[in-house]
């Protein structure tokens, strides 16, 4: 296997231990997280990372570490239109991109945040 083939194929997730989650599926230690476990994750719930995924779970990360909260879905929303661009801030992007829930739960979820307070 070449350079180029081992960085094109998504992470073997046989190999990686089993997170220890809530019963909600949020990740109990937060420093675990890494792609990795993210896609583990996203596999739980049937959707297929890709970058435009991977993009979304970073800000929504750095979101939480700058205001030590996780973000609900209209202040994700406009984080995304500061730091990308309003088409794919756009509440029907997250929800085409992240499934029909209510998108912040599930980039929470699988960006290893907890559940957003005014989430029900």
């Amino acid at each position: 296997m070449t350079k180029a083939d081992s960085t094109s194929s998504p992470p073997v997730l046989s190999s990686i231990i089993e997170p220890h989650l809530d019963p909600e599926g949020y990740l109990l230690d937060l420093s675990l997280w890494n792609e990795a476990i993210a896609h583990q994750l996203a596999q739980r719930e049937n959707i297929q990372l890709t970058s435009k995924h991977m993009q979304i779970l970073h800000l929504a990360r750095k979101f939480q570490q700058a205001y030590e909260v996780s973000p609900a879905t209209r202040p994700l929303a406009k984080y995304i239109q500061i730091h990308l661009s309003p088409e794919v801030s756009a509440s029907i992007y997250l929800m085409q991109l992240f499934g029909g829930e209510a998108p912040a739960k599930r980039v929470c979820r699988l960006a290893g945040l907890p559940k957003p307070t005014n989430c029900l």
